[in-house]
């Protein structure tokens, strides 16, 4: 009698779990998959006739060359962003983790995030425009240095403006990344630590053996995050320099908004099956290293 009992409550529990999630699931697949299946099936075909072309639609992509850039630009915007993302969120988050305000203080790194997007862009043209206040700075520190004249640089329309959209990208998103670090940080008990200087670890040793190993979920979520992130960036990148920036800057948001201006919905199905894919296959390869390690 009480097997039936415990069997009708995880049944009647398994039911109400399923009561929940059913939303969610409803959304993701009204609103996520439905549309990714219908592009999945239109990279395979014209846009007006609808005649069922194979891989056409891919090679073509594959051999144009705004694509190739984009590509290479993004990738390389990923990769420059992420490691320094993670690191400088860390190096910061360490020392304010040990102040008193740290819950307080926190809060102010979530500033960037609440910042109007063409606010951020208006600052970003004051600073790094021809005439802008850097080249302004530039100019008068090397007037009192006597080291060089002045500077006329145009960040915005030279290999520069890859470092500019860098720089921009770490700015908005080191709040968050930070206030996670933080989260990890203080999620740590003390009496580890304590016990661990107790015996005579210096804090580096308790920083590599006690703080980064609790860190891995923390670690995850973040770089997660961060790569999600780093194909967001192309507002400020459209608003600060166009939709044909200089090509250092030329981004794969940039070519679908291209491609859709001009209704070429075939390359943009066929890139968009690219990318997504690229970006589940990544996302499965990092959740498996973190199991590994686990």
């Amino acid at each position: 009698m009480k097997m039936r009992k415990t069997g009708a409550k995880v049944h009647k529990d398994t039911w109400a779990f399923f009561l929940f999630l059913m939303p969610s699931l409803l959304g993701v697949l009204v609103f996520v998959l439905v549309p990714f299946l219908d592009v999945f099936v239109r990279s395979f075909k014209t846009v007006v006739t609808k005649q069922f072309v194979g891989f056409q639609n891919y090679k073509t992509i594959f051999a144009n060359q705004a694509f190739q850039l984009a590509v290479r630009n993004t990738i390389r915007f990923t990769l420059v962003c992420i490691p320094l993302l993670v690191v400088i969120g860390l190096m910061i988050a360490l020392p304010v983790s040990k102040l008193k305000s740290a819950g307080t203080i926190k809060s102010l790194y979530l500033f960037p995030l609440a910042m109007p997007t063409a606010t951020i862009v208006i600052v970003w043209k004051m600073v790094f425009y021809k005439q802008g206040f850097l080249n302004l700075a530039l100019t008068l520190i090397g007037e009192w240095t006597g080291l060089w004249g002045e500077v006329h640089i145009d960040y915005l329309g030279s290999s520069a403006s890859f470092w500019v959209l860098v720089f921009s990208y770490i700015w908005k998103n080191a709040g968050y990344t930070i206030v996670l670090w933080l989260a990890g940080i203080l999620g740590i008990p003390n009496e580890l630590l304590e016990a661990a200087r107790v015996d005579g670890a210096s804090e580096w040793q308790c920083f590599f053996k006690i703080v980064l190993p609790n860190l891995k979920g923390s670690l995850y979520t973040i770089v997660i995050l961060s790569f999600l992130n780093s194909f967001k960036i192309y507002r400020e990148a459209y608003l600060v320099a166009g939709a044909y920036p200089e090509q250092d800057m030329y981004l794969l948001q940039h070519l679908f908004n291209n491609w859709f201006v001009n209704l070429d919905f075939d390359k943009m199905a066929a890139a968009a099956v690219c990318v997504g894919g690229f970006l589940f296959v990544v996302i499965m390869l990092l959740q498996r290293a973190w199991d590994k390690k686990e």
